[in-house]
């Protein structure tokens, strides 16, 4: 965990991050959650990665209109453990939504728990390949991108904390 400081209102405050491998081996964005947006530790501060191609010098999401899962560039792209560490939890759920439509209940998901204590979870995957207790290298295909639960598009929701404590999430870029 990195430990910064930053200026809020004329004050000095703590920034508690942590550096994982890219949870994508391909181009990707991400948006991130702020503080207060989502109220769980795995969802504050968050990042949202959304897989993109470049296409005639222009970042892409999607292919055509964008509808359809398979339109979409991340659509079924591996995902990759965060660290060396233990998978903790996993949840499934099978429905898949459309692009523009999710549902309310819970995305499947996979969460990591590092030696040190900080988790990281992984949300709106496919087709998961780790059980609960499996131990796994940074890098290692752990699943798919999929969309399901709250998810409006195909991408993955990375989130990362120790105890009660949000963390902001960085990626290690040097392994890419």
């Amino acid at each position: 965990m990195i430990v910064l400081a930053a200026w809020a209102h004329g004050t000095t405050v703590p920034i508690r991050e942590v550096l994982i491998n890219p949870p994508l081996s391909r181009l990707f964005v991400s948006i991130e959650h702020y503080q207060g947006q989502l109220e769980y530790p795995g969802d504050a501060l968050g990042r949202d990665c959304i897989v993109i191609e470049q296409v005639n010098g222009w970042p892409q999401m999607y292919r055509g209109n964008g509808k359809n899962n398979e339109d979409w560039h991340g659509w079924g792209a591996d995902v990759l453990a965060p660290f060396f560490g233990t998978v903790e939890s996993v949840e499934v759920n099978l429905e898949t939504n459309r692009p523009g439509r999710h549902t309310q209940k819970p995305a499947s998901g996979i969460t990591f728990l590092r030696e040190d204590g900080v988790r990281v979870a992984y949300a709106h995957v496919a087709d998961i390949e780790v059980k609960k207790g499996d131990f796994v290298k940074a890098g290692q295909r752990v699943a798919k991108v999929g969309n399901n639960g709250f998810a409006w598009l195909p991408h993955i929701h990375v989130g990362a904390w120790k105890g009660q404590e949000s963390l902001q999430i960085r990626f290690d870029l040097e392994v890419m």
